[in-house]
């Protein structure tokens, strides 16, 4: 391979009557350059979302929830909390209860997710708590015996509601629909605090009751429709959460936080596999230079190609110096497109150069984060790219016949 890497570095070096190959090689570098620091930014930036929706949906709800199969709730509430918080990586339970119903303020109605719990024992299974950006943490009663409400500040705000303000809550649950008059479970709620997850679905449609008060406003007795566990690791929560369903039995089923939103995970996961399919076309375009570039060259170095073959270089040595060549390319496009994608990561990590609104994606700029095997991954793809490109001119170049090239000459 001595020959042909010497060979494939001389074509490579610029020469004023070859000036325009070397602009076409620059062009090359270049493509793949681009092509490189778009996925490597592309890729930070949507690993850089999907961390960030993690973080949201893990702060907002528990790492597990327990529910019943028959929907009928949970009445032995003691026993079952006592036998999830014996199990192991389980760090702390606490009943809830879900239902929708409908709410209505001095000016506006609407329909929503009310949620029962208790604040005593909620603030060691989700970060509610830290999550109030106006008023306070505090469902029960007030000073004036009223019971007490926590809206998401988009809700709050379609409802027009402030803290102090007084809300209507509305359950048809036990309700005979066919019967020809309906009269709905009503109870008043003051607003004690609004709370700002960053999740959208949370904020606009969500609010917060005692667990007593939501017992009573859905007609469940002394039931609850399940439980919220923090365990000591969330990426490990399906595991956990496994364990915990054969420990229960039926009808009680676990499931972690990522099952309940996968549907949102897949369509992140697709989307990056999309804008990375579609961001390789970009290194397919500087391919298609690299094959421009060694065509044209071996039209130039014919003559060399002849004398080489001549001298008694092998077929395989002729086709080695343009695979080399349009390799060197590629390794050269690659590095430097890897060192300017990392570059724009840190500098948007470090410095945020690109702000987001934060009323529209709770987040004031884009986040990055950058993955090795993304990396590893990108300059893969473009070392393959490059390489295939460089085959069909090498292996024409090695097919030239020395006679002929002589005789026209």
């Amino acid at each position: 391979m001595g020959y042909s890497l010497f060979i494939a570095r001389r074509y490579l070096r610029s020469r004023q009557k070859e000036g325009f190959i070397s602009i076409i090689t620059l062009i090359a570098i270049l493509g793949i350059t681009v092509g490189v620091a778009a996925l490597t930014f592309a890729l930070a930036m949507m690993n850089g979302f999907e961390s960030t929706v993690k973080e949201r949906i893990v702060n907002t709800t528990a790492h597990v929830s327990i529910f019943d199969a028959f929907s009928e709730g949970i009445d032995n509430i003691a026993e079952v909390e006592s036998t999830i918080v014996a199990q192991p990586h389980v760090l702390a339970a606490a009943p809830f209860i879900l239902y929708k119903a409908a709410i209505s303020s001095a000016t506006e109605n609407d329909g929503l997710v009310v949620r029962g719990i208790l604040p005593e024992k909620e603030q060691y299974v989700t970060r509610l708590k830290e999550a109030i950006v106006y008023g306070q943490y505090a469902l029960g009663r007030d000073s004036l015996e009223r019971r007490q409400i926590l809206l998401g500040v988009t809700l709050a705000e379609r409802l027009d509601a402030d803290i102090g303000d007084e809300v209507f809550l509305f359950s048809m649950r036990g309700q005979d629909l066919g019967a020809m008059t309906l009269s709905p479970k009503v109870m008043k709620f003051v607003v004690s605090g609004m709370f700002e997850t960053g999740m959208y679905e949370y904020d606009a449609n969500l609010c917060y009751i005692h667990l007593t008060d939501a017992q009573n406003l859905f007609l469940l007795g002394d039931r609850v429709t399940g439980f919220q566990v923090m365990t000591d690791d969330w990426e490990t929560a399906g595991e956990t959460a496994h364990q915990l369903e054969e420990a229960l039995g039926p009808p009680l089923f676990a499931t972690d936080w990522m099952r309940m939103h996968k549907s949102l995970f897949s369509w992140m996961k697709l989307e990056k596999y999309a804008l990375f399919l579609a961001l390789c076309l970009i290194v397919a375009v500087a391919a298609f230079n690299i094959i421009s570039m060694l065509i044209m060259i071996v039209i130039d170095k014919r003559k060399d190609i002849a004398i080489l073959k001549a001298m008694g270089a092998a077929t395989k040595g002729i086709t080695r110096i343009f695979i080399i060549e349009g390799t060197l390319i590629g390794v050269f496009g690659t590095v430097l497109g890897t060192g300017v994608g990392l570059l724009l990561c840190w500098l948007q990590h470090t410095f945020d150069l690109i702000p987001l609104p934060a009323e529209i994606y709770f987040i004031d700029s884009l986040p990055i984060v950058v993955q090795a095997p993304d990396v590893l991954l990108i300059a893969g793809v473009s070392l393959v790219i490059s390489f295939l490109a460089t085959i069909y001119p090498a292996r024409r170049a090695a097919k030239l016949y020395p006679v002929e090239i002589f005789r026209l000459e």
